[in-house]
């Protein structure tokens, strides 16, 4: 029987700041500009006899999390220096937090946080040019927050589910558009795994990672790995080291020894001010005028109007169609049962072009089928044709111009029926026999020679009666 170990997983989240300049200069921060090395300047470049100063937009942000999370805010806070040379790094060093970072603690999906610093983005080495690297520094400067967990994860889903809430209240909040595939957003998970419980192995970091899929991928390849060697008996080949993740192969591979904080020989930068929050920020009015966060909007929607986890977490993720909900909520006046059909045709039939359907309109649509008027097939064929660029005014008068108007007379259903019947008889006969899924098939049949305009209630029950 093979032995239990036990994952223990932490994660470091880097998230660029979306502010209009970077974090210790007035360059331009631009992450989608092509042409290198254009947002630069003697600062960001480490001249000699430049000095920095603070962008207070970026600490704003990364307080507004901090509030977002539940943490503390330090009153007292300052910058350091952290030493290594890499060629993306003009400075040889790199600006940092260490021992008094923003913001300490906080929850978020029940995941516990250890802090969230700020600090500097480094350069972009390009590999792509043959024999030879280049450097773009464009990117040197940005301001980056970074947030660390407690090492309390233990599974690869927990660790994407984490990543994926982050960035949606970086989102939410404004702070970041935190896109993994435009590096604006770094997932790198410390892993080890231990035969015995709540005693920590050997961690690993793993890098290279742009996806939360490639990040849960990763996790599960190195627990993978790692037992393997527990179980031959070569646990001592699990070293401290950084990983990367190769997404061809789809794994993990060995990239330098890990390193400590005393090889970076932190120590506070003497350039920059030593900074009281608490005095140069209004950390109640901050906190106040936080939007409503992703979860407790994702409980909103699921409490107040009976939506399913799939269409509030769609609804969360999308804040401009979560708009367009908000507005039919508002024109339906809380109406329960109306505002859970906006929601089935927004999420279902809208997704991709609720943009040409005017709110107005589709309240009109949505009254009608829930007034009796309107078949939910009718509904869909005039969404259809508005989004198709048709000319609609007034969803009644398309309704009625286009026959669509739902028939609740039996009197005029059921010649349609008969002949629907008539010429449909081997599966007539099928139900008379027995299969119940022929009922459906018939009805299916009405509908179309009815243009979606029968009632399917009244039409099922026309055609039970006529084949007793």
């Amino acid at each position: 029987m093979a032995k239990q170990y036990y994952p223990v997983i932490g994660l470091e989240i880097h998230a660029e700041l979306n502010t209009n300049s970077k974090m210790f200069c007035g360059c331009k921060n631009d992450p989608d500009e092509t042409a290198p090395n254009k947002n630069i300047c003697p600062i960001c470049m480490a001249h000699p006899g430049t000095l920095p100063v603070a962008n207070k937009t970026a600490i704003e942000s990364v307080i507004k999390v901090g509030l977002a999370l539940g943490s503390d805010i330090a009153d007292f806070t300052e910058f350091d220096r952290k030493n290594y040379f890499y060629p993306d790094i003009p400075k040889g060093y790199q600006i940092s937090q260490y021992k008094y970072p923003v913001v300490s603690g906080g929850v978020l999906n029940d995941v516990a946080i250890t802090r969230i610093h700020i600090e500097e983005d480094t350069g972009l080495s390009k590999h792509d040019r043959g024999d030879f690297t280049l450097v773009d520094y464009n990117r040197a400067g940005v301001p980056l927050m970074e947030l660390v967990t407690e090492p309390v994860i233990h599974s690869a889903k927990q660790a994407g589910d984490f990543g994926r809430e982050l960035q949606l209240l970086l989102r939410t909040l404004g702070v970041s558009d935190a896109n993994m595939e435009k590096g604006e957003m770094r997932l790198e998970p410390n892993i080890s795994i231990s035969p015995v419980e709540g005693v920590f192995g050997t961690k690993v970091e793993i890098k290279n990672i742009n996806s939360f899929r490639a990040a849960e991928k990763a996790i599960e390849y190195e627990l993978a790995r790692m037992e393997a060697l527990y179980e031959a008996g070569r646990e001592s080949e699990i070293v401290q080291e950084t990983r990367g993740w190769d997404e061809a192969k789809q794994i993990t591979f060995s990239q330098r020894s890990k390193e400590n904080a005393n090889d970076y020989r932190y120590f506070p930068d003497p350039d920059l001010p030593k900074m009281k929050l608490h005095s140069m920020f209004d950390i109640d009015g901050l906190k106040t005028g936080l939007p409503e966060l992703p979860w407790n909007k994702r409980t909103r929607f699921m409490n107040d109007f009976g939506l399913n986890a799939d269409e509030a977490d769609l609804f969360v993720i999308n804040q401009d169609l979560a708009q367009y909900f908000e507005s039919h909520i508002e024109h339906l006046g809380g109406d329960k049962a109306k505002i859970k059909l906006a929601s089935n045709y927004i999420a279902n039939d809208l997704r991709s072009s609720y943009e040409t359907v005017p709110v107005e309109l589709s309240v009109q649509i949505i009254e009608m089928v829930a007034g009796g008027d309107l078949t939910s097939r009718a509904a869909k064929d005039i969404y259809l044709a508005i989004a198709g660029g048709e000319s609609v005014t007034s969803a009644k008068e398309y309704a009625t111009t286009h026959g669509l108007l739902q028939q609740n007379n039996a009197d005029s259903l059921k010649p349609i029926i008969e002949q629907v019947l008539s010429e449909n008889q081997k599966i007539a006969d099928d139900f008379k026999g027995g299969k119940e899924v022929a009922l459906q098939a018939l009805l299916g049949m009405v509908m179309k020679a009815t243009k979606g305009s029968a009632n399917p209630g009244l039409a099922t029950e026309i055609i039970k009666d006529l084949l007793k």
